[in-house]
This record gives structure tokens, sequence and C-alpha cells, in this order.
């Protein structure tokens, strides 16, 4: 697997077939878990995915450097990914049930979730918090990001990050107390 400077040496030098496996194959297994840990859903992680790397493909020529490749595709991911839940909240609104239970509904009606009733709490948690609180989350905690790389993703200061962090923690250790 290349890392970011050879994946820009490929792009650059013209080979952009090689370029663009060596981009998706560094990045595919990660940010499908980064995006799934918002949306729950197989098939709108796969889109929002593809989502995802057609824009990074496309913002390629225009990226400058002035943040790692790394934090640049993070925050494409993860921007694609809230833009994703707010069009999703918003078309719930028309429904009669909140959006919130219908994600939790695709947890658990979800064929590739496989996790233990404890995970499953602790997803339906997750998912209760605000946006922010839930990125900073899962960000820190099941991709032991550091609050620097969290901050150049999410454009907000490292102090910030941790204190929604703290707060995020604080209403899931509240929810797991509800259920056990």
């Amino acid at each position: 697997m290349l890392d970011d400077r050879e994946i820009l040496s490929l792009y650059r030098s013209g080979d952009r077939e090689r370029a663009f496996k060596a981009l998706v194959d560094s990045y595919k297994e990660r940010l499908y878990w980064h995006i799934r840990r918002f949306v729950y859903s197989h098939e709108d992680t796969d889109d929002l995915l593809q989502e995802t790397f057609v824009k990074v493909w496309s913002g390629l020529p225009g990226f400058r450097e002035d943040s790692r490749l790394f934090t640049w595709i993070y925050r494409i991911a993860t921007n694609e990914t809230l833009n994703f839940i707010r069009r999703q909240k918003t078309h719930g609104l028309a429904d009669t049930e909140p959006v919130e239970n219908i994600i939790g509904k695709k947890i658990d009606d979800d064929p590739y979730f496989n996790g233990t009733e404890v995970q499953k709490v602790l997803h339906n948690a997750i998912r209760k918090l605000p946006p922010r609180q839930k990125a900073v989350f899962n960000m820190r905690y099941f991709d032991d990001m550091g609050y620097n790389d969290i901050a150049g993703i999410l454009g907000v200061s490292a102090g910030a990050l941790k204190a929604s962090y703290h707060h995020a923690c604080t209403k899931i250790k509240e929810e797991l107390e509800k259920y056990f």
C-alpha cells in the first residue's frame, strides 16, 4: 500500500490509473467504517463512499497540500455523510416516524450487523448524539484519531473537540446505564 506522498506523486506524474487504485486501496476500508458509523446502512455507506471518492478524485487537481491528504479526504467523507444525514432528517419531517427511529431500525434490521446486544445499545446511544459529537466520538473512539487530526477534519479547535468528546461520553454512559 502506498502512502499519501507516493499517491500524490503518481497522480502528478500522470499515472492516474495507478494513483486512483492506490488511493482507493489506501482509504476504502477506513472510510467505509467511518461513514458506516454515521448511517448504519451498508447500502447508504457504499453510496456515500462512492460519492466521496468521486469528490476526492475531481478535487485532487486543486489539492494544495495545505493539510495532509488524509485530513482532506476525511473532511470530504465527513461532510458528505453529514449532508446526507441532514437531507434524511429534512426528508424525515414529512414522514410520520422520526428519522432517529428509522435509523435505529436500520441497526436492528441490518443483515451485515453481527454485533452483540451490548454493541447495538452502544450504537443506538451514539446515533442519538448531535452530529458534531457523533463525529468526534467516532473518530476518537473507533478510529483512534488524535484531537489535532479531528480538528483538521472538522475545522474546529482541539479544545472544543475535547469538550465535545467529554459530553458525548457522558451522554453515552447515561444511555448505557439505562440499559444495564
